[in-house]
């Protein structure tokens, strides 16, 4: 190409002249994962980490092997979640993905620091090798579904991901508020780029439920995420409520205990892609 800067880390054009840094890693030996699945967000703090762990916990309790590969290298929050606060340990020159109370497989950077407060202060060239060596590295048994965490926006990161991993899909998280619109349309942007399938969008913190009489109530207003699904032609797959429940069990390392249901179409959408 002729305006090429030769920078593959900021490219998501196929061409010729691309180098094989991001070609699509393979497994390790005796590995299995049979499908892929990334959870993004266009901003952060629309709760992405809480669905990636219980769409994982979901597809558990329904029979399969899960797993969850964070990606969100300089923000992990998915072994706290999961009450996982040792070291990940080694076999053969791999690394064994730790395993939660039900034995959803995951890997974190978490795993790997010698205290799980311990920033990391790493420029995205060591953040993208990190997230390619959790795929390749680690020793994945038997994975029926995994759930990749992906860090917020459509930086290099996300391409490193979508460049080496092979995903099948993408699940978008929302919030309602109006600037959902123009989140989601970088993200659906981001995707088709790189010719990857939105499979829908999840909206959290759509309501809160009053304690006392049941009513429902909207803390911000109401919703934008349906105009925004109709817009580009994506299901609503979930609303999600702020769930003080939910928040604690997370914050007790007990996600794995929260009984919600209310991912149950997601994961009826993954059966049948499955």
């Amino acid at each position: 190409m002729s305006d090429c800067s030769h920078d593959c880390n900021t490219c998501g054009k196929d061409c010729a002249e691309r180098t094989d840094a991001f070609a699509k890693k393979s497994l390790r030996p005796g590995c299995r994962v049979k499908k892929v699945y990334g959870v993004v967000s266009g901003k952060g703090g629309v709760g992405k980490s809480m669905v990636t762990g219980q769409l994982a916990v979901t597809m558990c309790r329904r029979g399969y092997h899960a797993a969850i590969l964070d990606a969100d290298i300089t923000g992990p929050s998915i072994p706290k979640a999961f009450g996982i606060h040792g070291r990940a340990e080694g076999e053969d020159g791999a690394l064994l993905p730790a395993r939660t109370a039900a034995g959803i497989q995951l890997m974190s950077v978490n795993l790997l620091l010698d205290s799980e407060t311990d920033p990391v202060v790493w420029r995205g060239p060591l953040i993208g090798t990190m997230v390619q060596q959790f795929w390749s590295d680690v020793l994945w048994r038997d994975v029926d579904y995994m759930f990749v965490d992906m860090p917020p926006g459509t930086g290099d990161v996300a391409l490193n991901v979508f460049q080496s991993l092979p995903v099948d899909g993408l699940i978008i998280v929302t919030s309602p508020q109006e600037l959902v619109g123009m989140v989601v349309e970088k993200a659906v942007k981001m995707a088709q780029m790189m010719h990857i399938p939105v499979l829908g969008l999840v909206e959290n913190m759509s309501y809160i439920t009053c304690p006392d009489c049941g009513k429902r109530i909207y803390p911000f207003g109401e919703s934008h995420t349906l105009q925004a699904a109709e817009r580009y032609g994506l299901p609503v797959l979930a609303q999600m409520p702020i769930d003080p429940e939910l928040a604690a069990l997370a914050d007790a390392g007990a996600i794995e205990s929260f009984r919600g249901s209310w991912l149950d179409g997601v994961a009826d959408l993954l059966e049948k892609e499955n």
